[in-house]
C-alpha cells in the first residue's frame, strides 16, 4: 500500500460509520506486516500537509505495533518477533531519527503535542530493547546532531537514552559513562550559550529543561567519574547557579495557575532545584559517602552548598513579599533547607536569617490560605482527598514547612523550641483578645497545625509536657464550636494528636471525645472526616470503654453515613481500631458491619469500573474495606456461628476478586478466605467453590503471590508501578490522568511497605487458606472427583516446582503444601507419594538456598512418617535413597561457628525430622540393615536433644518476655525528659535524601526483619517463621513419646537386633537415650494432665 492509500485507510478508520471503520481496521491489520509499512506510517506522522486526525491515528497505530512486536524480551511476544523484519527494523531506526529532527517545530510550539508523546514512547521502546547492541550508532547520531542545527531532536533522544539507565545498578551503568564522556562536553557548551541569551524565548527553556533532565538521569544513583574533575563539575555548577539566580521572565507567563506552574521557565527552575537537592542530599553529605567519594562531598560542601542555600533563601523571599513560586519549587527548596539544619556549617549560614525564614515564610505556609478556602467551598471532596493523600504530602509546601519546623526543633531545639512556642502562644493571645470580626482565624489554624506537628516533642519535653492539657482546654476545645469550619476541623485533628496524654481531669478527655463525636455530624464534610480520623486516637487511648460503649451504635451509624459520602481509607482504619478495641463486643454488629463494608466495597469498585477518571483514593478505600472486614472476622473468631451468617455477604466478593478482576486486592481477599475457612464451623460447598479459582489464579497471574508474604511484600513495591506502566503504554491517556494513575500506585506502594513492616501487617500467604481446606475438610478433599481437588493441587504444585524460571524463595510454599497433604491424609493418598517425592528430589538437585533444601528434605521426612516402607521403596526405585540420606545426615550435622545448627532451625523442622527418622526404626532388617539402623538411631537422638533444648529455651524466653511486659508498662508522662543538649535532640542522626526516599529507606530497613532468615551467617539465629502457628495433626504427636514407643516395639519384635544396637552405642549416646526416655515419661504425665484440664474446661463452659 502506497503512502496515499495508507492515509485514506487511516481516514476511514476514524469514520463514524462502524462498517467503514471495521473494514479500515481489518485493512490496517492485513498490511501492518508488509515491508516498509512502519516507515510509511512515520512519514504520515510528520507530514504537515496531512490532516491532524489522520496523523494521530498513524501515531497510535505505529506506537501500538512497536510496543507489541518490537522487543523479543517481553512475555508473550516472541512469536510476534518475525512480524517485523530485521531490514524494516533498520529502516525504522534510521527514519525515526530523521523524523525526530523534522518534528521540533511541533514540539516547541505545542508542548503537549499528541504526536510527540507517541514518538517518544516508540523511541523509548526501541532504545530500551536495542541500545547499545543492535543500535550502536545511536550515540554517534546524537553527538553529531548536537553540533548541528537539530539540537532539540538530539536532546530529545538523549533524554530517553539517559533515562534508560537512571535506576540501573553499578554493573549496568557502563553505557552511562560512555554517554557522559561523549556528550556532556557538548551539552555544557550548549547550556552555556543558552544561559547567555539576553531575552530568551520559551524555546530556550525547553532546551535547558531537556539538558537538566539528561543531567538528572545521569547522576541520579551515582556521580559519573568525569564529573569528579573539579573544573568540569564547576562548569556545570556555574550554569546551574546562574539558572537558579536568574529571575523567571515575566513576559509570556500564563495567568491560569495550573498552566503557570507547568510553564517552561518554571519547569527549568524546578529541575535545577531538583538537581541541586540531589547533589546535596545524596552526594554532598560526608556521613553518607563511601571513602572514595568523600573528596567530592568535601568539594561540594565547601564550594557550592552554602551558595545554593543563599540562592534558595533569595527565592523563598519571593513568597515573603507576595510573589509567585510554584508549590513544587517551594517544596524542594524547603527540603534543602531542612537538610541543612543538621549540618553545622550550613546551619551557621542559615542562622542569621532563621527568624525571617521561620516566622515570615515557613509559618505563613502552614496557615490556611485562599486556595484552601476556594477548594473547601467549591470541592470539599477534593479538599479531603488532598489532605489525606500521601503523595500530595511529598510535594506540598505546607508539609515541607511542617517538616522544617519538626527538624529544627529536633536538631536545634535547645535554641529554637522555646522561641517558636512563644511565637505560637502570642498568636493564641492575639486571637483570644481580638473581637469576633477581627480574629486571625487563619493564623490560629497555622498555630494549631504547628502544635499538632510538634506533639511528639512537646509530649516529652518540660515545661510544655505539663501544660498540654491546659493548652488543649484553653486553645483547642473552644474551636470545636468555632464559626469557621477549618478551625473546627483543625481542633479535631489536634485533639486526636494529643488523645494519648495523661489527662489529670478525666472530664477533659470525655469532653474532647464528645466534641470529636459531635464533629462527625458537622455540616462541613472536611470537619466530619477529620473528626472520624481523630476518633481513632481517642478509641486507642480510651482506658474505660464505658465512655464509648453507650454511643457505639450511633458512632457506627455516623461512620457509614460518611463512608457513603466519601471514599477514604483512613475512615476504614478508624473502624478497624474500633472493632479491634471492642473485640467480641462487636458480635451484635458484625453482620451489619460486614454488609455495610461489602456495599461500600462494591460502590468503590463499580465507580472505578464505570469511570476511569474516578478518584483513585476510592480504590484505596476499597482495599481498606476488605481489611476492615478481616478485622471484624478476627474480632469474632471465637463465635463461629457468626461466620455462617456473614458468608453469603462475603462470598460474591471472594468469587469476583479471586479472578483477574481482583489482582489489586488479592492479598486482602486471601486473608478473608483464610478466616472463613478456619473459623467457620465447617467449610461449606460454596466456600469449596473458591478452590478452583485459587488454583486457576496460581497457575496464571497470581504466581507472584505464591511465595510467603515476607518475600512477596518486598516484590509488591514495584508490582503496582509495573502494572501502571503497562496500562499507560496500552491506553491513550491525558497527562493529568497519567500523573493521577502514577500517584495512586505510588501510594499503594507506600501502603504495602507500611503493612509489610508491621504498621498494619496481617496478610497471610497462600498456604493458609489451602491448608485450611485440606486440614479442616479432609474427607471432601479426598473423595470429591468433580472437581478433582487432589489432581488440581498436584498440577499446581508440580508446575511450580518444575519451573526453572522461579527462584528458590519463590516456591517455598510448595513443599509446605505437600507436607499438609501427607500429614492430614495419612494412609489415604498412597498414589501421590511417588509423584510428590519425584518432583521433590528433582527440585532438591538444583536448589541452592539452605531454607528450601530443608523444606524439601522435610517432605521426605513427612513421607517417611506417612509410610516409611513405601517411601523407602520409592527412593530406592528412583535410585536416590543413598544420595538423599547422605545429604540429610550432612545437613543435620552442619553447624555455624557458634555451634548453632545451620539447618532445620525451627522447632517444627526438628520435630518433622524426628518423626521421619523415628519411623525408619520400625522397618525390618531387610529394609534397614544394622549399620543404617545405628546411623538413624544416633541422628534421631541428637535431634531430639536439640529439640528438647530449643523448646526449653523458648519457654524460658516467653516467660521472660511476659515479665518484661509487666515491668515495662508506662504512660507517656513516665518517659524520660528529652531536655538539654542538641545531642539529646537527635543531632547525632542526619537525614539522607528527599522525603520520599527517606521514608522508603526506613521502611526497607524494617522490612528486612520479615525476610526468611536462612542465610548462612553467624550473626542471626532466628529459629522461627510465620507459619509456626499453622495447626497440624502432628501437633498431637509428642516426638519423645513416639521415639520411646517405637524403640520399645523394636525391642519387643527383634530383641537381638535391639541388643546389638544398644551395645554399639558409646557412653554419650547411652546417656542421651536414657535422658530422652526419662523426658518421654515426664511428657506422658504432662499430656495426661493437659487432657484432664481441657476436659474440665470444656465441661465448665
Amino acid at each position: 500500500m502506497d503512502l496515499h492509500g495508507l492515509a485514506i485507510v487511516l481516514q476511514a478508520a476514524l469514520s463514524p460509520n462502524p462498517d467503514e471503520r471495521k473494514a479500515a481496521e481489518e485493512s490496517l491489520n492485513q498490511f501492518q506486516h508488509m515491508p516498509q509499512h512502519l516507515v510509511r506510517l512515520l512519514q504520515i506522522i510528520v507530514d504537515g500537509n496531512c490532516d491532524m486526525a489522520v496523523r494521530q491515528a498513524a501515531s497510535i497505530h505505529f506506537k501500538n505495533f512497536i510496543a507489541k512486536n518490537w522487543s523479543p524480551n517481553d512475555p508473550g511476544t516472541t512469536h510476534e518477533q518475525s512480524k517485523i523484519l530485521p531490514s524494516d527494523k533498520d529502516l525504522v531506526r534510521q527514519n525515526i531519527l530523521v523524523f525526530v529532527t523534522q518534528v521540533p517545530p511541533l514540539l516547541r510550539y505545542y508542548p503537549c503535542c499528541f504526536n510527540r508523546v507517541q514518538l517518544g514512547e516508540c523511541l523509548k521502546t526501541i532504545i530500551h530493547a536495542d541500545y547499545p547492541e543492535q543500535w550502536p550508532s545511536l550515540l554517534h547520531w546524537v553527538k553529531h546532531n548536537l553540533q548541528d542545527q537539530q539540537v532539540y531532536g538530539a536532546l530529545f533522544v538523549l533524554r530517553i537514552l539517559s533515562r534508560k539507565y537512571e535506576f540501573k545498578s553499578d554493573e549496568e551503568r557502563t553505557p552511562v559513562y560512555m554517554i557522559v564522556e561523549e556528550t556532556f562536553p557538548q551539552l555544557l557548551s550548549i547550556f552555556s550559550r543558552l544561559v547567555q541569551i539576553a531575552n530568551p524565548s520559551i524555546e530556550v527553556a525547553d532546551l535547558i529543561k531537556l539538558i537538566c533532565k539528561i543531567f538528572w538521569s545521569s547522576i541520579y544513583l551515582e556521580i559519573p567519574k568525569q564529573l569528579f574533575n573539579p573544573n568540569v563539575f564547576n562548569g556545570w555548577m556555574v550554569l546551574f547557579l546562574n539558572t537558579l539566580e536568574r529571575p523567571v521572565p515575566l513576559e509570556g507567563q500564563p495567568a491560569d495557575p495550573e498552566l503557570r506552574k507547568s510553564w517552561g521557565w518554571w519547569k527549568v527552575k524546578k529541575w535545577t532545584v531538583h538537581i541541586l537537592n540531589r547533589l546535596f542530599t545524596r552526594f554532598g553529605d560526608l556521613k553518607l559517602q563511601n571513602p572514595e567519594n568523600k573528596v567530592f562531598a568535601q568539594m561540594f560542601q565547601k564550594g557550592y552548598a552554602g551558595k545554593i542555600l543563599e540562592c534558595h533563601l533569595n527565592l523563598l523571599n519571593v513568597i515573603r513579599i507576595g510573589g509567585y513560586l510554584p508549590d513544587r519549587v517551594t517544596n524542594l527548596i524547603l527540603q534543602y533547607i531542612t537538610n541543612s539544619v543538621s549540618k553545622s556549617t550550613m546551619y551557621n549560614l542559615l542562622h542569621p536569617k532563621l527568624d525571617v525564614v521561620l516566622f515570615e515564610i515557613i509559618f505563613p505556609l502552614m496557615c490556611f490560605n485562599d486556595n484552601d478556602q476556594k477548594l473547601w467551598d467549591e470541592d470539599p471532596h477534593e479538599y479531603v482527598r488532598k489532605g489525606y493523600d500521601i503523595i500530595e504530602d511529598l510535594y506540598s509546601p505546607r508539609t515541607a514547612a511542617m517538616d522544617f519546623v519538626s527538624e529544627l526543633v529536633r536538631k536545634r531545639g535547645k535554641e529554637n523550641l522555646q522561641k517558636f512556642i512563644l511565637f505560637i502562644v502570642e498568636i493564641f493571645k492575639r486571637y483570644d483578645e481580638a473581637s469576633l470580626e477581627y480574629k486571625p482565624y487563619r493564623q490560629k489554624d497555622g498555630a494549631l497545625l504547628a502544635i499538632g506537628a510538634l506533639c511528639d516533642r512537646l509530649k516529652q519535653t518540660e515545661p510544655y509536657k505539663s501544660e498540654l492539657e491546659r493548652m488543649l482546654v484553653q486553645h483547642v476545645f473552644p474551636e470545636f464550636s468555632s464559626p469557621v469550619g477549618h478551625l473546627r476541623a483543625k481542633a479535631a485533628w489536634v485533639a486526636g494528636q494529643y488523645a494519648h496524654i495523661n489527662f489529670s481531669d478525666p472530664n477533659n478527655f470525655r469532653k474532647a471525645l464528645q466534641s470529636v463525636v459531635a464533629g462527625m455530624r458537622d455540616s462541613e464534610l472536611p470537619v466530619r472526616v477529620d473528626s472520624v480520623f481523630a476518633l481513632r486516637s481517642f478509641v486507642e487511648a480510651c482506658k474505660d470503654l464505658s465512655e464509648i460503649r453507650p454511643i457505639l451504635p450511633q458512632l457506627l451509624d455516623e461512620f457509614f453515613k460518611l463512608m457513603n459520602e466519601v471514599e477514604n481509607e483512613d475512615l476504614v482504619f478508624t473502624l478497624e481500631t474500633i472493632v479491634d478495641k471492642f473485640g467480641e463486643e462487636m458480635a451484635p454488629y458484625a453482620l451489619g458491619l460486614c454488609q455495610n463494608l461489602a456495599a461500600a466495597f462494591w460502590k468503590c469498585m463499580n465507580t472505578a469500573e464505570a469511570d476511569d477518571e474516578a478518584d483513585d483514593p476510592g480504590a484505596l478505600a476499597a482495599v481498606g474495606c476488605l481489611r476492615a472486614i478481616s478485622t471484624i472476622l478476627e474480632s469474632v473468631s471465637r463465635l463461629p456461628h457468626l461466620f455462617v451468617h456473614v458468608e453469603p455477604t462475603l462470598l460474591p466478593i471472594m468469587r469476583r476478586m479471586l479472578t483477574t478482576d481482583g489482582q489489586e486486592v488479592f492479598e486482602e481477599v486471601l486473608e478473608i478466605v483464610s478466616y472463613m475457612t478456619f473459623f467457620s464451623p465447617t467449610i461449606s460447598m460454596d466456600m469449596w467453590s473458591l478452590w478452583p479459582l485459587l488454583m486457576e489464579a496460581l497457575s496464571d497471574w497470581a504466581i507472584d503471590f505464591f511465595p510467603s508474604l515476607e518475600t512477596v511484600a518486598v516484590a509488591l513495591l514495584d508490582i503496582g508501578l509495573m502494572v501502571n506502566s503497562k496500562y499507560l503504554a496500552k491506553n491513550q491517556v491525558t497527562k493529568k490522568e497519567k500523573e493521577r494513575k502514577t500517584r495512586y500506585w505510588e501510594t499503594v506502594r507506600i501502603r504495602k511497605v507500611e503493612r509489610l513492616v508491621g504498621m498494619t501487617c496481617r496478610e497471610p500467604d497462600i498456604l493458609v487458606p489451602l491448608d485450611n481446606y485440606i486440614s479442616r475438610s479432609t474427607m471432601h478433599f479426598l473423595t470429591c472427583k468433580e472437581p478433582d481437588y487432589q489432581q488440581s493441587l498436584w498440577h499446581m504444585i508440580s508446575s511450580i516446582m518444575a519451573d526453572k524460571n522461579l527462584e528458590d524463595n519463590d516456591i517455598e510454599p510448595a513443599p509446605k503444601l505437600i507436607e499438609v497433604v501427607f500429614q492430614n491424609c495419612r494412609g489415604q493418598v498412597d498414589q501421590w507419594v511417588e509423584p510428590y517425592i519425584r518432583i521433590t528430589v528433582e527440585r532438591l538437585h538444583r536448589s541452592e538456598r539452605p531454607y528450601l533444601k530443608c523444606l524439601l528434605m522435610q517432605v521426605i521426612a513427612d513421607a517417611l512418617y506417612y509410610n516409611a516402607s513405601l517411601t523407602l521403596n520409592i527412593l530406592q526405585k528412583l535410585n536416590v535413597a543413598t544420595e538423599v540420606f547422605n545429604l540429610w545426615f550432612q545437613m543435620l550435622q552442619q553447624t555455624k561457628k557458634n555451634g548453632v545448627r545451620t539447618n532445620f532451625k525451627r522447632e517444627h523442622d526438628k520435630k518433622v525430622c524426628c518423626l521421619g527418622l523415628t519411623s525408619l526404626l520400625q522397618l525390618p532388617v531387610d529394609q534397614l540393615p544394622g549399620e543404617a539402623l545405628e546411623r538413624v538411631f544416633k541422628a534421631t537422638l541428637d535431634l531430639l536433644v536439640a529439640y528438647k533444648d530449643q523448646v526449653a529455651e523458648a519457654a524460658k524466653e516467653e516467660e521472660a518476655e511476659d515479665d518484661d511486659d509487666m515491668d515495662g508498662l508506662q504512660s507517656d508522662d513516665e518517659d524520660d525528659d528529652v531536655e538539654g543538649s542538641d545531642k539529646e535532640m537527635g543531632v547525632d542522626a542526619e537525614d539522607g535524601d528527599e522525603a520520599d526516599s527517606v521514608r522508603f529507606q526506613k521502611l526497607a530497613a524494617q522490612a528486612k526483619a520479615f525476610r526468611p532468615n536462612d542465610e548462612d551467617d553467624d550473626e542471626t539465629d532466628d529459629e522461627f517463621s510465620d507459619d509456626e502457628e499453622l495447626q497440624s495433626p502432628i501437633d498431637q504427636v509428642d516426638p519423645f513419646v513416639f521415639f520411646v514407643d517405637t524403640a520399645k516395639v523394636l525391642q519387643a519384635s527383634d530383641p537381638l537386633r535391639f541388643q546389638n544396637l544398644s551395645q554399639r552405642l558409646d557412653l554419650h549416646y547411652q546417656a542421651a537415650a536414657h535422658g530422652i526416655a526419662e523426658h518421654a515419661e515426664h511428657r506422658r504425665v504432662e499430656i495426661e494432665k493437659e487432657k484432664v484440664e481441657k476436659a474440665s474446661a470444656s465441661v465448665a463452659s
